[in-house]
């Protein structure tokens, strides 16, 4: 069997319906992760829809319950083939978003797949279940191709609580650090650059969110008997929340801003164009850090955002100047930012600049992770995507959101390969949520020639020279310092 056989294989998943079959029974499982009472429809998708299929390819399968009480379990699954060659941690998510029924257009349903032209509707067809069910379908079309082989170690972890934050995520990583050990983690979430081409991502920039509040006294006083005479929190707090960015979103905070962008990264962000597709709104070119292209902005460098303000009774205004005002605001920021004094900086400048009344709390953050773009893994794998396309991929130095990437990145301690199936106008988290069945059909032979590529070894004398083996003798001494 060939390459060319496997990624055949994979494509017919998508040709047959196959794919679309899969994906109707994943989406009909209800697993709104916000809800109480989801806490057996999560469990029922990780131990009656994955594992029995799992099993069936030679898995070794188990659920594990969540180290943070009350949170979704997790699905782990091993295949073991030799010591010899390398090992893979894949990773999933089965919990989505709320399905905020009721707002999705007529005809549609969250729960149910509807196919209409090029698009799939459903809650979790893009995020995530759509998503590992193009990895699964595309192991399996390489399973058939190597005669029941994959030529790699694979190990996979399922959670069910991405969309609450990763609870416990953390901790069972922690725990299980030698069983989930790998020489590399190769997963899919997150949009592509745009629908029509393949990306690859290496982390994820990190998130905290803080909260602004001016309580300056009890209760509301006549604007006109007291207007002028005592301070307006909602003034106040909006000079403050400008102290901390000016009006065109450049961060004034100097610890709140990142270090320079490396030359592995802008040589990597190089030519993209983000924004400009349809349904998605016009880039504000003079908006943000001078200087930078646009791709810099969003995947090189820190954003301050304004989440939400209140003061007062927006919906019935009153003749009245409120007591208090709250900001909720957020920091996405790159590798290299003090994230973790953000509350000190924050309240020295505020300090200085006389908004001693201003309070800040702040919430718990998600790190900022990146692979180095010139790192083995990363061009070996944008050789595997160039092969199987004949296109150029685009390489992303970090997606602009945040995943859970820090896990990997830093309790596991290995290389992370995102290579998402998604675009930006998918409805992720929206009424209307849809993948597109045209990158669905390209991201399985995509996948397929990954987990091809991943069993060539440089030893294999058959190998085409433009067939390209995964990196050797360095990462799989230390994964074989990491199998049971």
């Amino acid at each position: 069997m060939t390459r060319e056989i496997a990624i055949q294989n994979a494509a017919a998943e998508y040709d047959s319906g196959r794919l679309l079959d899969d994906l109707r029974r994943r989406v009909a499982y209800r697993t709104e992760s916000q809800e109480a009472e989801s806490g057996a429809r999560l469990r029922d998708y990780l131990e009656r829809e994955l594992t029995p299929l799992l099993t069936g390819w030679g898995f070794a399968c188990r659920i594990v319950g969540n180290p943070s009480a009350g949170a979704g379990p997790f699905l782990i699954a091993h295949r073991h083939e030799d010591d010899r060659l390398p090992t893979v941690l894949g990773y999933g998510h089965g919990d989505v978003v709320r399905g905020y029924d009721a707002q999705w257009r007529e005809g549609l349903s969250p729960w149910e797949v509807t196919v209409d032209g090029e698009r799939w509707y459903g809650r979790g067809t893009a995020d995530n279940k759509g998503q590992h069910s193009i990895n699964l379908a595309a192991l399996k079309a390489v399973l058939d191709a190597r005669a029941g082989k994959l030529g790699f170690n694979l190990k996979l972890l399922f959670e069910t609580g991405e969309e609450v934050g990763s609870p416990g995520l953390h901790a069972l990583c922690e725990q299980l650090r030698d069983e989930l050990a790998a020489d590399v983690l190769i997963a899919s979430d997150g949009p592509r650059l745009s629908a029509d081409r393949p990306t690859v991502f290496l982390g994820s920039r990190g998130v905290v969110n803080f909260k602004l509040e001016a309580k300056l006294r009890d209760g509301g006083h006549h604007s006109g008997n007291w207007g002028g005479l005592l301070r307006n929190p909602g003034i106040v707090l909006a000079n403050a929340i400008a102290s901390l960015a000016d009006a065109n979103g450049r961060i004034l905070v100097d610890g709140l801003r990142p270090p320079p962008i490396s030359d592995s990264v802008r040589r990597a962000l190089a030519g993209l164009q983000v924004g400009g597709n349809p349904g998605e709104p016009a880039v504000d070119a003079d908006y943000g850090e001078p200087g930078l292209t646009p791709a810099e902005r969003v995947f090189g460098w820190n954003s301050l955002e304004v989440l939400a303000f209140r003061t007062g009774n927006p919906d019935k205004p009153v003749n009245a100047i409120p007591p208090h005002a709250v900001a909720f605001m957020q920091l996405r920021f790159v590798v290299g930012t003090d994230w973790q004094n953000l509350e000190s900086m924050v309240r020295r400048h505020l300090d200085a600049q006389g908004f001693g009344t201003v309070e800040i709390d702040v919430e718990r953050g998600v790190p900022a992770t990146r692979v180095d773009p010139d790192d083995a893994w990363v061009q070996w794998a944008l050789r595997s995507l160039r092969l199987t396309t004949d296109r150029e991929p685009v390489l992303l130095p970090n997606l602009g959101g945040t995943l859970p990437n820090d896990v990997f990145a830093e309790v596991l301690g290995m290389p992370t390969l995102w290579v998402p199936h998604s675009y930006p106008g998918c409805s992720q988290h929206a009424p209307d949520e849809h993948l597109l069945g045209p990158v669905a059909r390209e991201a399985l032979r995509i996948m397929a020639g990954l987990f091809w590529d991943l069993g060539v070894q440089a030893s294999d004398a058959t190998r085409p020279a433009c067939n390209p083996a995964p990196p050797a003798a360095a990462t799989l001494a230390r994964g074989r310092r990491h199998e049971h």
